[in-house]
């Protein structure tokens, strides 16, 4: 007789569904029977990694037999002098991701809650539930709003109790792609308890452009509290490695660098994340290639008809005016992949990544002979 498993598991993990990651190039060519994949579905930099990223990976590979560095030396010196930052307030994960299930582990308990925006990242609710803890999900903007879905600080702050140990707040948010400018997001600081940690999560911040777009590493000083994560995975172009990290008060550092897995991110990708750090022209061509894709994706979605919300990421929210999950098929079909977000609460939308011009207009097409 076999043992009904699910009454071993944590009581937060029994209901807990998984992350859905989108489906790879190859699955898609494999069950659609196609030869060519246009993939817009997951943030990736359509431009890869620089060309010192990949040479640094291939004179690293003779490597592979040792342990890396569990303390990431290297990558943390290169970090601190790029963000002029102190290393001892830098954790290391195995994407930023990974940063955020060790906030959450070290900080929450069953006993305690987060706070989150409705329509924010999808793994701020998966760490708190695999914990246990209670998770607060706060009102988002309405949809008249300059943000549209984006997220709400004052019913953030009204979620916020003597329970509350965690507020994540993500800017640029995934999968909206709004953002909270400095005089809102320093408010909303200033006016919290200082013992509820609060994790920005900027992955997306190398793209921003926007004038009142914050920088809040150097905020760490004023806010001890304050936990800035970031990561390898979008601007940078190595989401394939998984590489992130956090920027903090040291003392708050020394606790998440308990919790952190001792080899959580590999000789390949602390190598490869110094080298990206270095090559700042790389850094700057994508930010072109996004910047005149999105201007290239506006204009073409405007004269479709089509509504999108405002974004300083390397993506576009739109709004299909149907049921997204329709729309989505028939890309698929065709061989272009985005983003169905009915799982964030927006089901009538499509994140669409911004690719290469040829990507671009690849969508745009099949975009106008799906509607």
């Amino acid at each position: 007789m076999h043992c009904d498993f699910i009454e071993l598991v944590a009581p937060g993990v029994r209901a807990l569904q998984p992350y859905q990651p989108g489906k790879p190039d190859s699955e898609v060519r494999r069950e659609y029977g196609l030869t060519e994949v246009i993939k817009l579905a997951s943030n990736e930099n359509p431009l890869g990694p620089s060309p010192k990223a990949l040479a640094a990976v291939r004179d690293c590979l003779g490597e592979l037999a040792r342990y890396p560095d569990g303390n990431g030396f290297e990558l943390k010196a290169a970090l601190s002098t790029h963000l002029n930052v102190s290393p001892d307030g830098i954790t290391l994960g195995n994407g930023s991701n990974d940063v955020l299930e060790i906030v959450a582990r070290t900080f929450l308990t069953p006993d305690h809650a987060s706070v989150f925006a409705r329509h924010a990242f999808a793994v701020y609710p998966l760490v708190t539930q695999a914990i246990g803890a209670e998770a607060r999900v706060a009102a988002a903007n309405p949809p008249e709003h300059a943000m549209p879905y984006g997220h709400n600080l004052e019913a953030m702050a009204a979620q916020v109790d003597e329970q509350t140990r965690v507020v994540f707040i993500a800017n640029p948010n995934n999968p909206t792609g709004t953002w909270l400018s400095s005089t809102e997001l320093e408010g909303f600081l200033t006016g919290l308890p200082r013992n509820v940690v609060v994790v920005v999560d900027e992955a997306y911040a190398e793209y921003v452009e926007a004038a009142d777009y914050p920088d809040t590493i150097p905020w760490v000083e004023r806010f001890p509290n304050l936990v800035v994560t970031r990561t390898f995975s979008k601007a940078y172009g190595l989401a394939g490695l998984r590489v992130g990290y956090a920027v903090s008060h040291p003392q708050v550092a020394n606790l998440l660098n308990r919790v952190r897995q001792p080899f959580n991110v590999s000789i390949p990708a602390q190598v490869v994340a110094v080298a990206a750090l270095s090559d700042s022209e790389h850094l700057e061509r994508s930010r072109q290639v996004n910047r005149e894709g999105m201007a290239l994706m506006k204009s073409a979605l405007a004269g479709m008809g089509l509504r999108y919300l405002p974004s300083v990421g390397n993506f576009l929210c739109v709004d299909m005016g149907r049921p997204g999950l329709e729309i989505f098929e028939a890309l698929l079909r065709r061989g272009v992949t985005v983003r169905p977000v009915a799982n964030y609460g927006l089901p009538n939308f499509l994140r669409i990544t911004i690719g290469t011009e040829r990507e671009n207009r690849k969508l745009i097409e099949t975009l106008r002979e799906v509607l």
